[in-house]
């Protein structure tokens, strides 16, 4: 046909072989026809775009996307039926075969925004974001000499695939310990050159033993790297859903060299190894930004380093992602979208408050709100949220922090955690003068909180009349969803919970829990990530009616109890029920609730 336009004979394996080899021939409908009909794309979008097209230049598809007329994956779908070519959504590291990256390198293959899935015989199976790109099918053709099967994919899910194939080995930091254990004289000179590291290549063995455990870490969702000095030995070990693991045990000989590096990306001073030190690096892993925050401090055997992991591209879970149960959720829903007024979340370190607190915040963060936050340090950063980080040394506190907020004309302020009776009073005087405080402070339950600030200082009055609500939570590792194994508990098991077996078979409609076994899904450790368990206490009039008459926080918790407050141990029972976690999971992070 003269236009270009296929033949009804045409099939769709010869039509593979023209995009293959270019040019790139258009088939069937205009792309903005089957965006039309298949995409309900309305045909005034359409027209806007080809004007715009005909006065600017570029393709109808990335016109659309600019216009947000259409997403890229309606777009690459619509040109996958143009071409009648493959269209696959997503890609897993399992599709692709390890031995075909090896011939790519990572900045060609995310510039070109491809990546080779399988080798059948002498055809290669390649996902394009862009087929009709006859120079990037050149390339691929020439690098792995065979005839190349275009299938379509959207560029953010190939950028997304090629950041997790081309992740460092897992197990290069073993490979690295042998390397340096069979060199004795390598890895002595690595060691007595500590001071140039800065200058050595990438090649350098401590090097490469530093970006392999951070590349390790990142990758199984650590949250932690500890670097310990022992007598005989060097330990660093991860810790992962709140669990440490040794990881690897590097020759003795190589821990200054090793601790030198460390400090060297921290820009912390390798010549002092007497006092305690502070410092940060920060570092794109497998395309995502971590910030590490480095503290070392000096042991009898050497400087101990402990580095924490904060992925700033992380995405921010939702509430109504992190196991709040539908009565919490509602409840902390109700309190943040007060005008005014005390919101605490209590639990000791580690237990998810500053997630919690960022759900509501990003829930309730509109441009008709000015929100500010001071914290200890940022740990996400909000748009929209004007965000502070105390420094003690110049005398910016949390107290001082909150002062100065109050001259912002503020709607809802965030302080990372009220520490003492100045930050205390100054939130209250916050919330009772029409603002929405959130805050943390450190207690075991939520009645616990109403009593502490009343220790710290603070007139009972005061408390009862600024406090909407308190929300306690604890971290619990879910089980394996591919190794778990079913078994019914015992009486004493579910004793232990707090309840009988009636109460519990209610709760779940089944006698069957779960215990954790191990497999290679989630590394041997019978767990995968975590969820929170809560006990959100509302303080209504009978609630303030008791913190008016100072009683203790046991009172306080039990009529909450008796007007259906759920605790976390019950929160946690619920969760052993549904399967998600196990009775020695939540028996050893509530033990004092017990």
């Amino acid at each position: 046909m003269s236009d270009g336009l296929e033949t009804q004979e045409t099939t769709r394996t010869e039509r593979t072989q023209m995009v293959a080899h270019g040019p790139a021939y258009l088939f069937g409908r205009p792309l903005g026809e089957i965006l039309v009909s298949q995409f309900q794309l309305p045909r005034e979008k359409l027209d806007e775009a080809l004007a715009q097209q005909r006065e600017k230049g570029g393709r109808i598809g990335e016109v659309l996307i600019g216009m947000k007329a259409a997403t890229e994956e309606q777009v690459t779908r619509a040109l996958a039926a143009q071409l009648d070519l493959e269209y696959v959504g997503s890609i897993s590291t399992d599709d692709v075969q390890p031995d075909l990256i090896q011939k790519v390198a990572i900045g060609f293959a995310k510039a070109m925004r491809m990546l080779p899935l399988k080798q059948h015989g002498e055809v290669v199976k390649v996902a394009f974001a862009d087929p009709l790109d006859t120079a990037v099918l050149d390339h691929a053709r020439m690098m792995f000499s065979a005839e190349i099967e275009p299938v379509m994919a959207p560029a953010t899910a190939i950028i997304d695939a090629i950041n997790a194939v081309y992740d460092r080995n897992i197990n290069e930091a073993e490979q690295v310990v042998g390397e340096m254990e069979a060199d004795v004289d390598d890895a002595e000179r690595v060691l007595e050159e500590a001071q140039d590291l800065l200058d050595s290549g990438d090649e350098a063995p401590i090097i490469r033993l530093v970006n392999s455990l951070l590349f390790r870490a990142a990758k199984e969702r650590a949250s932690d790297i500890h670097i310990e000095p022992m007598e005989r030995e060097l330990v660093v070990r991860f810790r992962i859903d709140g669990v440490l693991q040794v990881v690897i045990r590097p020759p003795k000989r190589s821990q200054k060299a090793i601790i030198s590096r460390v400090k060297i990306m921290a820009q912390l001073n390798i010549a002092e190894q007497r006092l305690p030190q502070d410092g940060r690096i920060k570092i794109k892993l497998a395309g995502r930004d971590i910030d590490i925050r480095v503290s070392t401090i000096p042991t009898v055997h050497g400087e101990s380093i402990v580095m924490r992991l904060l992925d700033k591209s992380g995405t921010l879970l939702n509430l109504d992602q992190v196991g709040m149960a539908p009565d919490v959720l509602k409840g902390v829903y109700d309190v943040t979208a007060r005008s005014h007024g005390i919101f605490l979340v209590t639990g000791p370190t580690g237990s998810g408050k500053t997630t919690t607190l960022y759900g509501a915040l990003s829930r309730i963060n509109t441009t008709e709100v000015k929100i500010l936050t001071v914290e200890d340090p940022v740990e996400y950063q909000l748009k929209g949220i004007n965000q502070m980080a105390i420094q003690p040394k110049i005398g910016l506190t949390f107290a001082s922090g909150l002062r100065s907020f109050l001259r912002q004309d503020p709607d809802i302020i965030m302080v990372g955690e009220i520490r003492d009776k100045e930050t205390a009073e100054i939130a209250i005087q916050a919330s009772l003068t029409g603002h929405l405080v959130l805050s943390t402070v450190h207690t075991n339950d939520s009645a616990g909180a109403v009593t502490r600030l009343v220790e710290m200082g603070i007139e009972p009055f005061l408390v009862a009349s600024s406090l909407t609500a308190v929300l306690a939570q604890r971290l619990v590792r879910r089980v394996c969803q591919e190794c778990r194994q079913p078994y019914r508990p015992t009486d004493e098991e579910i004793s232990k919970l707090g309840m009988s077996r009636d109460r519990f078979v209610a709760m779940g409609g089944s006698e069957v829990v779960y215990r954790a076994t191990g497999c290679a899904a989630c590394n041997k450790n019978g767990y995968r990530g975590r969820m929170g368990i809560y006990e959100l206490l509302p303080v209504d009039e009978d609630v303030r009616h008791l913190v008016l008459k100072n009683v203790d926080s046991g009172t306080i918790k039990k009529k909450a109890m008796e007007k259906g407050m759920l605790t976390l141990l019950d929160d946690a029972a619920l969760k052993v029920a549904q399967g998600q976690t196990t009775i020695a999971e939540v028996l050893s992070v509530t033990q004092e609730d017990i």
